[in-house]
């Protein structure tokens, strides 16, 4: 999925009454509203050494974030077409050792790219490594580079969706089969905007949904989720909502404008070679401030 923005555009003060005044009835339309605030930061595994992103990955868990994402993919998305890039999965798990608190996870897997089976046990090892902390992002491909290079094969955006709606059972089925098991339920996040395939099987199968856009944009796709909810028998307020924060607007008044359509898990990411977490720091802040009330 692309990724999400984070140029060094400057953040002012912000007053941020409107946040703390979360409406009986915008909780009461959406009970996912009621979860605390939670700060991701999405660290690009392009254009650097690791030896920098593992600096980064242990300041970020210094600065107090909830969550450390990667990517999945075998090439820079942008930059240097051919620059520096790792593997997503070898990389969390060298995350899980190197961290003590913070959750882990790909923001997001690419479905197309391993056996559904062995997806399920990857994720599995990985949740022991880390002691739990493990949260399995997937999604279902997008980067057409990847699958000309790496032989995968690329299909159509519909093709590629009905093959995660059937790779996300799977999953599931293989996580309960196996010896030993996850220490705990293994959270899932689905990103992607589809409203006709990728929000359904948000409401099938996802503990997050990741989407992009501004407040309005999401504040919509959060509706045509709780419908699908309501089809399919599930409970909305089951479902965290999490939203990219572009690095390239004022940060901490589009964390509050998502705050307040009820975006409970912001996502900032920071790239090579030299890993900036500012923006990080700042929204953390926010978090904290945010918490409180």
């Amino acid at each position: 999925m692309p990724p999400v923005s984070a140029t060094a555009a400057s953040l002012h003060s912000h007053e941020s009454t409107n946040v703390r005044d979360v409406t009986t009835s915008t909780l009461d339309n959406r009970p996912y509203a009621a979860r605390p605030a939670r700060i991701g930061l999405q660290l690009q595994p392009q254009h650097a050494d690791y030896a920098a992103i593992r600096q980064a990955v242990a300041q970020a868990e210094d600065l107090g974030v909830d969550v450390v994402f990667n990517w999945d993919h075998f090439y820079p998305l942008y930059g240097d077409a051919d620059g520096k890039h790792f593997e997503c999965w070898t990389m969390l798990a060298a995350w899980a050792e190197a961290t003590e608190r913070v959750e882990i996870g790909a923001l997001v897997t690419c479905n197309s790219y391993r056996n559904p089976d062995l997806l399920a046990d990857m994720a599995r090892t990985v949740d022991h490594i880390s002691g739990g902390r493990l949260i399995l992002g997937i999604g279902s491909g997008w980067f057409e580079k990847d699958y000309e290079n790496y032989g995968y094969e690329f299909g159509t955006a519909g093709s590629r969706l009905d093959a995660l709606g059937e790779a996300l059972p799977r999953i599931q089925r293989r996580l309960s089969r196996l010896n030993p098991p996850p220490t705990r339920r293994i959270p899932v996040l689905i990103g992607g905007g589809g409203e006709k395939k990728t929000l359904r099987h948000v409401a099938e199968h996802a503990d997050t949904w990741h989407g992009f856009g501004d407040a309005e944009t999401i504040s919509h796709k959060h509706a045509v989720l709780d419908e699908w909810c309501s089809k399919v028998g599930r409970d909305p307020g089951e479902i965290e909502r999490s939203c990219g924060v572009p690095g390239d607007v004022d940060v901490a008044k589009r964390a509050d404008e998502l705050y307040e359509v009820g975006t409970r898990l912001l996502t900032i990411s920071a790239g090579g070679p030299d890993y900036d977490l500012g923006r990080t720091r700042e929204l953390v802040a926010w978090r904290d401030d945010v918490n409180k009330h």
